[in-house]
């Protein structure tokens, strides 16, 4: 017997950007839902944390830009590279036609608590902390709910609709049975922070070298750092030891040279095992896959919160009146899929064309690097710095807040 047994009209698992935005906009909308989150707080390091301007274009919709941006972040209207020994500003937001015509770096954590605290406002939003699915509830082939544990015991929530927002390692997905698709990444990336003292450069910037791949991103009292490695070179780097590992970074940054030792053990670098992957099919009737849970994004470009934030107000448009009214079928969901696959599509083929034409090129080459002609052109054309911009900062195929109808 389930210690606690709800029902509610959506449930949604995980509270990532994707899963907290939809439970946000259906709750807009009249829809009664209840979001879970399997840890006591947002309090998680080194996930994504950059809100790009299609995000902030959509809290401007929904009338909460002025407040969000109250919030501490820093603003970067240009990101540089550095190609071997050549450096040049290669993204340029500051030409995109949104309200915010920059990349906002903010702690994840102050995103979602931000979220979390203006859907508490609807009464038809319910958030559970500490509530981990466990599996699904399966009746007549249809997907009617799903299991927790939570702090209090069991629970046991029955839906009209399961919302799979947990992640790259779902278990929403991996119990339904969704076939995926392995696209294939040829690197992992070593996420970790140095300090950022007065007379730093204030610049975010990614640095190509012969055979490493280095990126400082502004944090303001901070640097935080990723260090791209071949995939599966971890336990090497390791046998190298620390000194080596802290070596290769100041070489790569040596305005950070004084500060390695703040690395004091590999406990303070953490990895990121990057994946790209999507499902086949994002659904099953009573159950919808989105984000991450649906398609793994791989760290170039920071897109992935972009895409999955997407999803979900692709989602709440589509499904948020059917929930309501009682009339949600599998065409919904399919829609939902139809509406944001070509565009997750894209962003995968382009990342994967950068990881098997680019990084792959780079981490294996041990020759001095020279710029290939796009980026000497990006270099050169100031216009040109526009493309990559529109594609990182707004993406394929934008979603615009719909106003729920009565």
């Amino acid at each position: 017997m389930a210690a606690e047994s709800i029902s509610v009209r959506c449930c949604i698992a995980g509270g990532g950007p994707a899963g907290m935005m939809l439970g946000l906009l259906l709750a807009r909308a009249g829809v009664e839902v209840v979001a879970l989150e399997k840890h006591a707080d947002f309090l998680r390091d080194f996930r994504g944390d950059t809100i790009h301007p299609s995000t902030l274009e959509l809290m401007y919709e929904l009338g909460m830009l002025n407040d969000f941006l109250k919030l501490p972040h820093q603003e970067v209207p240009v990101l540089g590279a550095k190609v071997g020994d050549f450096v040049f500003p290669f993204a340029d937001f500051t030409h995109l036609p949104t309200h915010c015509q920059f990349l906002a770096l903010m702690p994840q954590w102050d995103f979602l608590n931000f979220i979390a605290e203006r859907g508490a406002r609807y009464p038809t939003f319910k958030l559970r902390m500490k509530a981990e699915v466990t599996g699904l509830i399966e009746e007549s082939g249809k997907i009617a709910g799903l299991h927790a544990t939570s702090s209090e015991g069991a629970l046991e929530i029955r839906t009209r609709l399961v919302i799979g927002a947990d992640g790259r390692d779902s278990v929403v997905r991996a119990k339904a049975g969704l076939e995926v698709q392995e696209l294939g990444a040829p690197m992992d990336v070593l996420w970790f922070r140095i300090s950022r003292p007065a007379g730093d450069p204030g610049e975010s910037m990614g640095i190509f070298r012969a055979g490493r791949i280095f990126i400082q991103i502004n944090r303001g009292e901070h640097w935080q750092c990723a260090f791209v490695i071949p995939k599966g070179s971890l336990e090497q780097l390791r046998q190298n030891g620390l000194p080596a590992f802290r070596a290769d970074v100041g070489k790569l940054a040596p305005f950070l040279n004084d500060r390695t030792s703040e690395l004091r053990d590999w406990n303070d670098i953490k990895l990121l095992t990057v994946r790209v992957d999507r499902l086949r099919k994002w659904y099953r009737p009573g159950l919808l896959c989105i984000g991450d849970a649906a398609h793994a994004m791989s760290p170039i470009g920071g897109v992935g919160i972009n895409l999955a934030i997407q999803d979900a107000v692709a989602a709440a448009n589509i499904l948020a009146l059917p929930l309501r009214d009682g009339r949600l079928s599998d065409d919904h969901l399919r829609e939902v899929q139809q509406r944001r696959e070509w565009p997750t599509r894209v962003i995968q083929w382009l990342q994967v064309q950068i990881q098997n034409r680019i990084i792959v090129r780079v981490l294996g080459d041990q020759q001095q690097l020279t710029p290939p002609l796009p980026v000497r052109l990006i270099a050169r054309f100031s216009l040109l710095r526009r493309i990559p911009a529109r594609l990182v900062g707004i993406g394929v195929r934008p979603e615009h807040v719909q106003t729920p109808s009565a």
